[in-house]
């Protein structure tokens, strides 16, 4: 297992019905946590590298309503 985590911005804040559905995306095999920054404007994702790609996990928060991009990798 390749635990790795990743950040993205989010288009919006999160209202409550939003963090219902992120709380639901911990039934995705392969996503460990996740988690709102504390402005929830963002969240951070934990995931299972060797299972799933930065590219799925976007995918996915998508599939839950979740309209969220990447944010670049710190320096």
């Amino acid at each position: 297992m390749a635990s790795t985590e990743i950040r993205f911005r989010l288009e919006k804040p999160l209202d409550e019905a939003a963090l219902e559905r992120l709380a639901r995306l911990h039934s995705v095999y392969g996503i460990h946590r996740a988690r709102p920054s504390e402005d929830l404007r963002e969240i951070t994702v934990d995931y299972d590298a060797s299972r799933l790609t930065p590219d799925q996990v976007e995918a996915l928060l998508r599939r839950f309503g979740l309209a969220a991009v990447p944010e670049p990798a710190a320096a």
